[in-house]
């Protein structure tokens, strides 16, 4: 029984000839048709995925594919990215850089970032060759990895890029989220590998023994079950055996205690230090971990090569295989490795590792009351906060666990804990362990610190009572820091934004601001600046909000989004398209979510439908990919109504259920105001006025209909169901809101235009509509305008006035028609018809559902800029958008062309007639 102890390069392929078939004609169809597919193959351990897996990728490479391969590691599953990692940051051409993603911001989430950043890159590379990217091991991959590996696949669809992962079977692993997140975006093939069949076993032995097996070492090979890897490792150990009867017991540990038992008391101890690192470790850090110096282990290294338990590529030692490791492993008792665990966490970082490097050990060896452990866990999270927020307050979370109750370290503990979780949006879970610390009666100055950090735990949860509750009681109790109580006093003042009465807010923002600067609280100025700029806001003050967030910007640039939408709010459009280009081009760090809104803002505001939807769509997306929702209500909220000007009844309709589900979930007044009116537009299209008025009222009892500052320009509509419903004290009520609103903003056309507006409509005032009617045409935002020019046609043609009518009403059905409102156009065409000149050109229908002419203007010029070779970065900076509304206008093309890849579009558009 002759033969070496090493692997067989082959021998896991026996009996998968059909299985690497499917994966070799994958690999060819994305090679031919240029657009992207994903591959799962999954097994037990020791079936042969790796080895599958590795020859697909050899099949890749040598038909010019760029490949990135790399295995996700047990031990490090909680480093962020470690597992992609090692298939884009490695290799002979690798498709990043770790400079490359190092200057992400600290401050705020940049997973959003990170993906785009990954989907840039891979798709450069795309755009020359095919890629395939393949992780090993998914089970085991980390969460930013996970999370990157749910968004990829489906952001990159319309390139050449494979996807090909591994997964055990029966474990819990991101496989079925990633297939799920992906199965509707491209073609997904799953591979799951049985059992290898008697005869391939058969000829694995042959491989193995170097000669035709005998009848005694088949039956033992029928203890492997038809698994490859144990039916090699078995007969390595039936090679190793002394040449006796005695058979071998079945069962891998067994098997590897065979193998171990002749090995150097040394070496044994060695390979256990080494399985307790993980399954690949450095040679030093092992020797460190058996208290030796690494020259007087060199031969119990030898040996473990020798005998095929490791591999050594002259930088790293790994175990053949994951199951030689736990197989090791096991053998260890409990207790030495949880000391062994504890002991390799303080050797690592003595050698200079990161905390987060050594919190899988520390996770399995620390005990209660280690301050060492906690301190490490709690700058591991704070170090992870920006990419995994997640991660970072189970990190922190544990640290609690793990420090003494009620000692200082347990308190700081927990007041790191409150605000990870916030930023998970684990905030019930944020709430609930701020009350536990608080019950344990902490010092003073704690109290305040704990309070603080709840703050926008609370803010976040809508208690906005309870948290001026518990900010005055804070501030009345005393002995904080200066620090602590300006942020105290900033929270105070944000929580009054929501009062009825904003005054005692304004005075108490003021107040914030002044100690923030006093004690040079970074925290406090921004929550300071926050806080007047929502009370601003709330009283309508547009250019005291504008002021506002202009400074907090410039403090905090992740604030960006608010000072855009303060800008148009004030109808400077001009300023809010410079500081999106700004901000799109990466100028400082930015809510990515948040800053759609503003973009959807900017196209709304401006009359362009098609790309507004866009940006809500994309909205919506990211938010839901983040776990992080915001303005989802309100995005469903406009939608409906853009469906409404559309025509689209159906999609006005789902927009609106939509909206109501998602108000369940965060019933904020300023939701509510907006459902609320949302139902009564829908109500009044349906014909009831009845109950359109009921949700006018029902508006007003959340606060003054002006206080929400979605329906500003809405107000006129509002007032019109008011009198159609004749209830003639509301819109009196309406129409003066209206009016005190442009009383202070007096410079903002849109704000006295609408109040003039609404004022007309209830008088019937021919006259103040003509007024209102030239201060919009003074302001920027073409909707608003073209419905007050429908009135005023309908208002003129009562008065007899024909001709002015139809100038009046052409100019709004031409404003609804280029803004992609069709059916609001055609309305105002019955009134054209209805005063003679049906005969001019129509109002314009509706797009068609496929083909060319069904993509939006935006739409198209994707499809082109794509076609001509632009990346989607290089479209996004070239139509002054996010590459997230970029790939929502690609996707969409793609479904209405029915192609599957950039390469098709290009042939279909170069076929296109010249414009």
């Amino acid at each position: 029984m002759a033969g070496s102890g090493g692997p067989l390069s082959r021998s896991g392929l026996r009996g998968r000839e059909a299985e690497l078939g499917q994966l070799h004609t994958l690999i060819d169809s994305v090679a031919r048709s240029g657009s992207g597919a994903l591959a799962l193959v999954r097994g037990e351990p020791g079936i042969g995925k790796t080895t599958l897996v590795t020859e697909a990728v050899a099949r890749a490479a040598a038909a010019g594919f760029s490949v990135g391969l790399g295995k996700a590691d047990e031990l490090h599953h909680i480093v962020p990215f470690s597992s992609l990692a090692t298939c884009v940051l490695h290799g002979d051409r690798p498709l990043l850089s770790g400079d490359a993603l190092g200057d992400l911001a600290h401050r705020h989430d940049q997973r959003i970032r990170l993906v785009e950043r990954l989907a840039e890159a891979i798709e450069e590379r795309a755009g020359g060759m095919p890629v395939l990217i393949a992780l090993d091991d998914a089970q085991w991959a980390d969460p930013l990895s996970r999370f990157a590996l749910q968004q990829l696949p489906g952001r990159l669809r319309t390139s050449p890029v494979l996807w090909l992962l591994t997964e055990r079977q029966g474990v819990d692993g991101p496989a079925e989220e990633i297939v799920a997140a992906v199965r509707d975006d491209l073609p997904v093939l799953t591979v799951s590998l049985g059992p290898l069949s008697g005869v391939a076993i058969g000829r694995l032995a042959d491989d193995t023994l170097g000669a035709a097996a005998d009848e005694r070492v088949r039956e033992l090979l029928e203890g492997a079950g038809g698994n490859p890897f144990l039916a090699v490792e078995m007969l390595a150990g039936l090679r190793t055996a002394d040449t006796s009867d005695e058979p071998v017991p079945p069962g891998l540990v067994t098997g590897v205690r065979g193998r171990l038992s002749s090995l150097h008391p040394d070496t044994l101890r060695f390979l256990q230090r080494g399985a307790v690192l993980g399954r690949g470790f450095g040679f030093h850090d092992a020797a460190a971990l058996c208290g030796r110096p690494s020259v007087a282990l060199i031969p119990a290294l030898e040996e473990a090569v020798r005998a095929g338990l490791l591999d050594d590529d002259g930088d790293r030692l790994s175990f053949r295989h994951d199951l030689l490791r736990q197989a090791v492993y096991v053998d260890i008792p409990p207790s030495a490795r949880k000391a062994l665990h504890r002991e390799a966490a303080a050797l690592l970082v003595a050698a200079g590792h990161q905390p987060i490097d050594v919190v899988s050990h520390i996770l399995r060896g620390a005990q209660p009351g280690d301050q060492e452990a906690v301190a490490l866990l709690r700058r591991a999270a704070d170090d992870v906060l920006p990419v995994t927020p997640g991660l970072a307050a189970d990190l922190v979370t544990r640290a609690l666990e793990l420090a003494p109750t009620a000692r200082p370290s347990w308190f700081a503990a927990g007041e790191q804990a409150i605000g990870c979780l916030t930023r998970a949006g684990r905030n019930r879970e944020a709430l609930a362990t701020g009350d536990r610390l608080l019950a344990c009666r902490p010092p003073v100055e704690m109290v305040g610190r704990l309070q603080a950090a709840l703050g926008g735990t609370l803010w976040n949860m809508d208690l906005v009572d309870e948290l001026r509750r518990r900010t005055e009681g804070a501030l009345a109790l005393g002995g904080v820091a200066p620090e602590v109580g300006a942020r105290l006093a900033a929270l105070r003042a944000l929580a009054l934004s929501r009062a009825h009465d904003l005054g005692p807010a304004h005075a108490a923002g003021e107040e914030a601001l002044r100690a923030a600067v006093a004690t040079g609280d970074r925290e406090a100025h921004v929550q300071a600046l926050f806080a007047l700029g929502e009370i601003a806001l709330n009283a309508g003050e547009n250019a005291a909000a504008r002021e506002r967030f202009t400074a907090l910007s410039a403090v905090d640039p992740a604030f960006a989004p608010e000072e855009i939408v303060a800008y148009q709010h004030l109808d400077d459009f001009a300023t809010s398209e410079r500081l999106l280009a700004g901000a799109a081009d990466g100028a400082g760090a930015t809510r990515e979510v948040l800053l759609l809104w503003a973009q959807g803002q900017q196209h709304l505001g401006l009359g362009r439908l098609d790309d507004a939807e866009a940006d809500l769509v994309t909205m919506e997306r990211l938010e839901d990919e983040v776990q992080v929702h915001v303005q989802q209500v309100n995005g469903r909220v406009i939608r409906s109504r853009i469906a409404l000007l559309r025509g689209d009844r159906e999609a006005a309709r789902e927009h609106l259920a939509q909206a109501r589900r998602r108000l369940a979930a965060k019933p904020n007044p300023g939701n509510t105001a907006a459902v609320r009116f949302l139902e009564a537009v829908h109500a009044e299209a349906d014909g009831d006025v009845r109950l359109a008025v009921d949700r006018i009222r029902r508006v007003q009892e959340q606060g003054p209909f002006l206080r929400w500052r979605l329906l500003r320009t809405w107000v006129p509509s509002a007032v019109r169901m008011a009198l159609g419903g004749g209830d003639r004290e509301l819109a009196e009520d309406l129409a003066a809101q209206a009016e005190a609103h442009a009383v202070r903003n007096p410079t903002v056309p849109s704000a006295t235009g609408v109040a003039a507006r609404a004022r007309a409509l209830v008088r019937d005032d021919l006259a103040l509509l003509e007024h209102s009617v030239a201060l919009l045409r003074a302001g920027p935002r073409p909707l608003v305008r073209a419905a007050a020019c429908a009135d005023l046609g309908r208002a003129l043609l009562a008065a007899g006035r024909k001709a002015e009518a139809v100038t009046a009403l052409a100019d709004a059905r031409s404003t609804f028609a280029a803004s992609g409102a069709p059916a609001a156009a055609a309305y105002v065409q019955r009134g054209l018809r209805a005063a003679g000149a049906g005969d001019r050109r129509g109002a314009g229908g509706q797009r068609p559902v496929e083909g060319w002419e069904a993509l939006t203007a935006s739409e198209k010029k994707v499809a082109r800029l794509v076609a001509e070779g632009h990346s989607n970065r290089r479209a996004a900076e070239l139509l002054v958008v996010s590459p997230h509304t970029v790939n929502t206008h690609l996707t969409s093309a793609f479904r209405k062309l029915s192609v599957n890849s950039r390469v098709q579009l290009a042939n279909l558009v170069m076929a296109l007639p010249d414009d």
